[in-house]
């Protein structure tokens, strides 16, 4: 494509503790490229931000265009984020505190950037691009290494007084339940994240349970991924089933206090957990919440998975970037 006089094309990067996503748009919102790094959190703030700038160098330059030509680009960052500074308050997977991911990442581009957290923005992408915008009241909820949410209310994104609505792995489900990365004890994300249900099946293993996993992946099970559960799902494995079973019901019980409190439209249900373990999981999540919402609330509500399945970061980025740069 030539180069164009005025910038068009939006970049969304999804910024994980594991891995950095980077996606191009058109000014209608289709994706025409990605790329992908990984994050290396371990080396710190600096190097995290310049592997950042080198995904969407990447991307673009993928998509045959350049940088002269991005209107702007939005990030979403794992943990509490200042859209106004631009600024990661807080992103434990990262080591962040009090970051200035918009300033530094700014000077290595020369371009726009807005933040956000990350379930926040793949909130609003589920909502923009799969739903076309159609719900007044939404709420996302991601399973992956942790648990996140965004909340959109009157058809906007919902930051809250602090800017930090949408912490719903951090509700207490199990008052004196296990141990969760944010220092309380029975949190859902210490319940029915990655994490939690791996941590469930190794434990399980050390007092003396069977399951195929470990004929997959060996006795400590140090490599397992959500793609394995799925696989010893397959071959009948009960101890697996048993574990993803009771993550699901907690992620029900999670759902239906949302009906309660927010009495959405739609709850879509996203991240590595549920792309991996849709089938197994999703009718269990529903019946739950239907078994758990106030009689009367939950009347035509809709509860389904996401069909952006990782991408939804990075859609939600170019919704942002494309609000924020508008003339």
């Amino acid at each position: 494509m030539a180069e164009t006089t005025k910038p068009e094309i939006l970049v969304g990067v999804d910024l994980g503790g594991t891995k950095i996503l980077a996606g191009v748009f058109t000014p209608q919102l289709k994706l025409i490229q990605t790329a992908k790094l990984s994050t290396k959190s371990d080396r710190g703030f600096e190097a995290v931000v310049e592997r950042i700038a080198r995904c969407v160098r990447d991307a673009v330059d993928e998509a045959d265009l350049n940088l002269k030509q991005v209107r702007g680009i939005g990030i979403g960052a794992p943990g509490a984020v200042d859209p106004d500074t631009g600024d990661v308050l807080f992103a434990p997977n990262l080591g962040w505190k009090n970051s200035p991911l918009k300033k530094r990442l700014e000077s290595l581009l020369s371009i726009p950037v807005f933040t956000e957290n990350d379930c926040n923005l793949a909130t609003l992408g589920v909502h923009e691009i799969e739903l076309k915008g159609r719900p007044r009241h939404m709420i996302g909820l991601f399973l992956g290494t942790g648990v996140g949410g965004g909340l959109i209310l009157d058809g906007k994104l919902f930051g809250g007084f602090n800017r930090t609505a949408g912490e719903v792995g951090h509700m207490v489900l199990q008052v004196g339940g296990p141990k969760c990365g944010c220092g309380n004890n029975g949190c859902f994300e210490a319940l029915a994240s990655r994490t939690a249900i791996f941590r469930e099946i190794q434990k399980a293993v050390k007092d003396g349970q069977k399951t195929v996993l470990t004929e997959m992946l060996g006795s400590d099970l140090a490599d397992m991924k959500s793609g394995d559960l799925r696989k010893a799902l397959r071959r009948g494995d009960k101890l697996v089933e048993k574990v993803v079973e009771d993550a699901a019901e907690y992620t029900g019980i999670a759902v239906a206090n949302f009906i309660n409190v927010f009495n959405p439209e739609v709850i879509v249900l996203g991240g590595g957990v549920i792309d991996a373990l849709e089938d197994e999981m999703m009718s269990i999540i529903t019946e739950t919440a239907m078994d758990y919402a106030m009689a009367g609330t939950s009347k035509g509500i809709e509860i389904l998975a996401t069909k952006l399945g990782d991408n939804a970061g990075i859609h939600g980025g170019a919704v942002l970037a494309r609000a924020r740069t508008r003339s």
